[in-house]
């Protein structure tokens, strides 16, 4: 540490102020003075808890007159579980969390927030911070059937993810290669930023301009991703359930595995009996495939009409047979869509309608009915097909189906079908042939007009078969639905041979062989039994390993797919001093191991980044801003560091035994340099207008999420409740695209009183309130958020629902326990600003409160900067 002159170290409570002290004395500036009480408790209230103190607590700190009264607050607030839930959601900007995938398919992910309650309670529990990185990069490599190993590496997956690219592209193609190439990136960017703060991600297609970074460096860090994917995962929260799960599932192999060697030796025995029945059985089998209720990738949904706010409204269509047909029946089969509160069969199947043949196609004249069932509600169907034959052929060239009372879908109406088929002669006369409609929803791949003669409809196909008008054209003319009665037939059959079959081998088997038969089903059976009565596994969105191990890695010339180089090897970056940047890596396939060494050489001793990194943040979060100001860039395009020596002496100190990141604010927030006033200062300014050298603390306003939970706080609606599924600020339709809708929200919904951590994160559709005030964008790494003033924060505050019921419930409390105006103003004022009015404050508030109201008072003090600003 430095020397300091002697009429300063009388200031120097710990070693950043002897670092902060020299440096002011270089430049020939003199300290602040330190906050009072009031303010020094405020302060580190929102930095350590992000919530103001209550009164009570207020009140218990000015009356303590003990020497140590300031360090047992430090230490009540980092006890609290609320200070992991403020530091977690400083991290997840950085890792860029949300619940949603993103980009133009924005779909929700159900199970993203185990990863954001493990950053919480690791926080809490202040995990050493070497543990806390190598968890979160190879956890399930560390801990295989912990709860914390598997939900840790929800960090690698936290960002965007391309449905359409991933889920949507062909395999083999150059735009899917394309997807997993920036899907890689993602998770290279992410990681390099957040634990050693370079910008890895700048060597993608040429090697970086500004830092010793090469091209091969950064692909041998995709390299160590190569083998992983985003998706869900099982995880046992209990961990001697899991333990139990564990082990039930080894010996659930081994013995699987000793049945399929005895099953080998039997199905290698064969005799006359076992011949014919082996005959039968593949005859039936090709059958069954030949029915195969589903072509190979396609997943058509059929017909859908535009969405209406009312039921009562008539929607049609009608499918054109080319000329007049003689028309047997018409079957109708509703769409299978798994929707909101419906679990997908008959979905958009109306209650009522009518179905009608003529040869006009407006259907102006000549109209033949074939079913009405516009009188009375019909029976929701599920994924049957529902046939409506005729008496006698009706002759007709178009066949319509009316709606007259639309199907609810979620607080709106649509019409919907999976297929139309009309049968002539017994046969489908429909398939393929033009369709119009009233309306329509087209969407390529799932819905549309020609979607709904397509021949396939939800989960099955009913195209024509060979296999199965030779297997008879009777069942075939009797039913055009792909032979649904003889499917199941013949499903039957094949269990039935499978089993005689079996039972034939069986019979030619020696005696030891079928009761080693015997006794491993017997064990598999109680196997299977104890996992049945296991509670059912939670799951997580999380690194999933790739089934096929690990994908090749080729340094891409100009970062381009398609003209890709030599195949890269994973490793870590050269240009690091300190640890060694190659892995010692014993079997290439084993993707696990390629992240925990690379979670080992992030957490090296003698890698400065990391520990450089972490203190760096943390010092953001204090104090506005960090000793370097590029939170994820340490580079050259970075920011020098104001004070490195102090950078380097704080990065040594969190490098220690126990890793604690409380012991980092315990530091800070001791410190004379934290506690100093925010009140600025001429000769201060004219050195140091920015105060980057820290004569005086910055003022700071309240960031998004603190502005909406302090509103909560002082309201008293404030539900504590933490962990678990985030709760929705919007209202949500489930569509090919999802839609967001914050305008539906009711500010009042008891579920959506928590901290605003646990708020449900949409990316493509922020919440209009945080992003006012400029709530971390989560498509993004976001290491710093910005800090603006603007006319569309004020209009936030004044007229934003939420703000105005906080202020009617704030006048409720103070109003049920305070009798009169001036002592509920007193209340309502201490709570919001931590402090008692001033007289003239108190008879200007009490002229305000007669006039316009209590609420509109607590209105005013939500609105002011004392409130929305900490000194």
């Amino acid at each position: 540490m430095p020397e300091v002159d002697a009429e300063h170290r009388g200031r120097v409570r710990n070693g950043i102020d002897a670092f902060v002290l020299a440096r002011l004395e270089e430049l020939g500036i003199e300290p602040s003075p330190p906050a009072d009480r009031r303010t020094l408790l405020r302060r580190l209230s929102v930095d350590l808890v992000g919530l103001p103190p209550t009164p009570e607590e207020l009140e218990a700190f000015l009356a303590d007159e003990l020497a140590d009264a300031y360090e047992r607050q430090v230490e009540r607030l980092l006890a609290s579980p609320r200070y992991g839930e403020r530091w977690g959601r400083h991290w997840l900007d950085v890792v860029h969390y949300a619940d949603t995938h993103g980009y133009d398919k924005d779909k929700r992910r159900p199970n993203a927030w185990p990863y954001r309650d493990y950053v919480i309670r690791s926080f809490n529990e202040d995990k050493p911070y070497g543990r806390f990185v190598e968890e979160q990069l190879a956890g399930d490599r560390i801990d295989p059937t912990g709860a914390e190993g598997i939900t840790a590496t929800g960090f690698i997956v936290a960002g965007p993810w391309d449905f359409v690219g991933h889920v949507e592209l062909g395999e083999g193609t150059l735009d899917k290669k394309i997807v997993r190439n920036l899907d890689r990136d993602d998770m290279v960017t992410t990681t390099m930023s957040t634990f050693t703060s370079l910008t890895v991600h700048c060597a993608r297609c040429h090697d970086h301009k500004f830092d010793p970074i090469t091209q091969p460096d950064y692909y041998g860090l995709q390299a160590v991703f190569a083998g992983v994917e985003r998706a869900e995962r099982n995880y046992d929260p209990d961990p001697a359930r899991a333990a139990r799960r564990a082990e039930l599932t080894a010996r659930e192999g081994r013995l699987e595995a000793q049945r399929a060697e005895l099953v080998v030796r039997v199905e290698s025995l064969t005799g006359p009996r076992v011949a014919e029945l082996d005959r039968e059985l593949e005859a039936a089998r090709t059958l069954r495939q030949a029915m195969a209720r589903n072509a190979p990738g396609v997943h058509t949904l059929g017909y859908h009409s535009a969405i209406e706010p009312s039921p009562q409204r008539t929607k049609w269509v009608q499918v054109d047979l080319g000329s007049p047909r003689a028309i047997e029946a018409v079957h109708l089969v509703g769409a299978h869509v798994v929707y909101g509160p419906h679990d997908g069969p008959g979905f958009g199947f109306v209650p009522r309608f009518r179905v009608q043949v003529s040869n006009d196609p407006e259907f102006a004249d000549g109209v033949l009915p074939v079913a009405d069932w516009t009188g009375m509600d019909f029976p929701h169907p599920g994924d049957a097909p529902r046939a409506f034959p005729v008496e006698s052929p009706l002759v007709g060239r178009y066949v319509r189906v009316t709606a007259t009372r639309l199907w609810e879908r979620t607080e709106d109406f649509i019409f919907a079908l999976g297929e139309v088929a009309v049968v002539s002669e017994g046969t489908n006369v429909a398939l393929g042939k033009p369709v119009r409609a009233l309306d329509t929803i087209e969407a390529e791949g799932s819905w549309g007009l020609a979607y709904l003669v397509d021949g396939v409809f939800g989960q099955s196909s009913f195209a024509e078969l060979e296999a199965l008008r030779t297997a008879g054209a009777s069942e075939a003319s009797s039913d055009p639905f792909h032979g649904f009665a003889r499917l199941r037939t013949l499903e039957h059959d094949v269990e039935r041979l499978d089993g005689e079959l079996e039972a034939a081998r069986l019979k030619l088997a020696d005696e030891s062989t079928r009761r080693a038969l015997s006794t491993t089903g017997e064990s598999l059976a109680r196997v299977h039994a104890e996992l049945a009565e296991l509670e059912a596994p939670r799951r997580v969105y999380a690194a999933t390993p790739v089934a096929t191990g690990p994908r090749p890695i080729h340094l891409l010339r100009r970062g381009s797919e398609s003209d890709p180089d030599v195949e890269v090897a994973p490793h870590a970056v050269a240009a690091v001093p300190g640890p060694d940047p190659t892995f010692d890596l014993t079997d290439p396939a084993d993707e696990g191991a390629r992240r925990l060494a690379l979670a080992r050489w992030i957490t090296h001793r003698d890698n400065p980044l990391t520990w450089r990194s972490i203190a760096n943040r943390v010092w953001h979060h204090h104090f506005g801003r960090g000793l370097v100001a590029t939170p994820n860039d340490f580079g050259r395009m970075g920011e020098r560091p104001t004070h490195p020596k102090l950078l380097d002496w704080l990065a040594l100190g969190i490098r220690g035994d126990g890793q604690s990141i409380k012991d980092l604010h315990r530091l800070i927030v001791t410190s004379a340099t934290y506690r100093q006033v925010s009140a600025g200062r001429p000769e201060g300014e004219r050195v140091d207008a920015e105060n980057r050298f820290l004569w005086r603390m910055n003022r700071r306003r309240l960031d998004a999420d603190a502005i909406r939970d302090a509103m909560l706080a002082v309201s008293g609606e404030l539900d504590t409740t933490m962990a678990g599924p985030g709760f929705d600020v919007f209202a949500f339709e489930d569509d090919e695209s999802p839609r967001y809708l914050y305008d539906r929200h009711d500010p009042d919904d008891p579920a959506s009183l928590r901290r605003s951590v646990y708020r449900f994160v949409v990316r493509s559709v922020p919440d209009p309130f945080m992003e006012v005030f400029d709530c971390a964008d989560p498509s993004v790494s976001v290491p710093v958020r910005g800090e603006t003033i603007t006319a569309p924060q004020a209009l936030a505050l004044l007229n934003d629902p939420f703000v105005l019921r906080r202020a009617e419930r704030l006048a409720q409390r103070v109003s049920a326990v305070q009798a009169d105006l001036a002592s509920r103003i007193v209340a309502a004022w201490t709570l919001a600003l931590s402090r008692s009015p001033t007289p003239t404050e108190l008879a200007h508030a009490h002229t305000h409160a007669e006039q316009h109201g209590l609420p509109a008072l607590c209105r005013v003090l939500l609105n002011t900067s004392e409130f929305v600003f900490i000194d």
